[in-house]
């Protein structure tokens, strides 16, 4: 019998995971996840939204696998009772200088088949979100939230119910590849022997991509998003999503207002530069962290070339009034006042050496390790379709 080792407990490690099982009865698969449960770092800490593909350019891997995964998803989530509501989304141009902008999103949705999309104008706005005031909007009825812990949690336990192993506080060390297999060692333990390993390691993933022998080209470097929670009595003003028209230099799509499944609101995340890969306190620090960013040669061209946004960005970090200044623009009602610091989440957001953001996914694959290099927002959206991505591509033969 095969053993299939996935490295990260996340929703995308657990998605492969799954798929391996259902595509290849007989296969043992063993999930490798350093934390005390499934789905701790990027997965449990997200907005929660299921998005329909309106950002991806025509053509590209995440366009593709965000189209068919949320349909996987929406169909995994009924089936196993999971919370999962359409509630919608505006794409808001509060500007005329956004329009262009609008104009090359509602392209990209159109030809990536976001159903149900339009273009709305003044008056419809108000008629979907009664308190978002805007001068034109795309309407993405079939955007969505779930709960991806929640996933996560029903992923593992499948995979548990159909023979796999998900080993928790056991992290991945170090990769050989063995006669015919990987040898895989971990933290405190005897090596353990596969035929074939996925590295699905999030904000690990340039680190375990390295131990497999692969490219320094991209490295992560981690971004932090701050979310505040707003206050019970204001959180009817908003009944879906609303959304800025994002700046195309960047992969974040700026800070919006967002449902939970729960019924609570939340405005955010920014994107600020992070100082820990694993901690989410504001003040985390992590040593190893902080010089793998500043040694890599991307991160100082990346600086070089937009150091005005970060400091911009820094203000919204150490201020809610500046926090909700750009926020407000899109539902006035909600200010400073009206909201409290809630979670953080951490992104891992692939740099390359010129100074560039990688913007689609990167997987690559070779001599029986496959290396999520970077899956960044829409990766819980896609987890599903990335695993048959995956597993398609794994020569079981070989």
């Amino acid at each position: 019998m095969e053993t299939v080792g996935i490295v990260g407990g996340g929703i995308v490690g657990l998605a492969v995971a799954r798929e391996v099982i259902r595509r290849r009865p007989g296969t043992r698969v063993v999930v490798f996840e350093r934390e005390d449960d499934v789905g701790r770092h990027q997965t449990g800490h997200n907005s929660g939204v299921v998005h329909a593909g309106i950002y991806y350019a025509p053509g590209s891997l995440k366009a593709q696998l965000c189209t068919r995964g949320r349909d996987l998803l929406r169909d995994y989530c009924a089936e196993h009772r999971i919370a999962y509501e359409r509630c919608g989304k505006l794409v808001v141009a509060v500007d005329s200088a956004e329009l262009p902008r609008l104009d090359e999103l509602e392209r990209k949705a159109t030809a990536n088949g976001v159903p149900g999309l339009r273009r709305v104008d003044v008056s419809a706005i108000t008629e979907i979100e009664p308190h978002a005031t805007g001068l034109a909007a795309l309407h993405s009825p079939h955007t969505a939230i779930t709960d991806y812990p929640a996933v996560c949690r029903a992923l593992a336990d499948g995979v548990r119910a159909q023979g796999g192993d998900v080993l928790l506080q056991t992290e991945v060390t170090g990769l050989r590849r063995a006669h015919g297999g990987v040898e895989l060692q971990t933290a405190g333990g005897e090596p353990r022997a596969v035929g074939r390993v996925v590295l699905c390691g999030g904000l690990e993933s340039d680190r375990l991509g390295r131990l497999a022998g692969g490219p320094a080209d991209p490295r992560i470097v981690p971004f932090r998003g701050e979310y505040m929670r707003v206050d019970p009595a204001k959180q009817e003003l908003v009944r879906g999503m609303v959304y800025p028209v994002p700046d195309p230099r960047y992969p974040f799509l700026g800070v919006h207002f967002t449902r939970r499944v729960d019924g609570t609101l939340e405005v955010g995340p920014n994107a600020f530069l992070a100082l820990s890969r694993r901690r989410y306190g504001r003040a985390s620090v992590g040593a190893a962290d902080v010089l793998d960013t500043l040694r890599w040669p991307g991160f100082w061209r990346f600086v070089g070339t937009h150091w005005r946004t970060g400091f911009a960005e820094a203000a919204g970090v150490l201020s809610v009034r500046a926090y909700m200044r750009a926020a407000q623009v899109y539902v006035p009602e909600i200010g400073a006042a009206d909201v409290a610091r809630a979670g953080l989440g951490l992104r891992a957001q692939a740099l390359g050496a010129d100074g560039s953001l990688v913007d689609d996914f990167v997987i690559h694959s070779a001599s029986r390790v496959t290396s999520v290099r970077n899956a960044p927002s829409p990766a819980a959206t896609s987890s599903l379709a990335i695993a048959e991505y995956i597993v398609d591509r794994i020569d079981f033969a070989a």
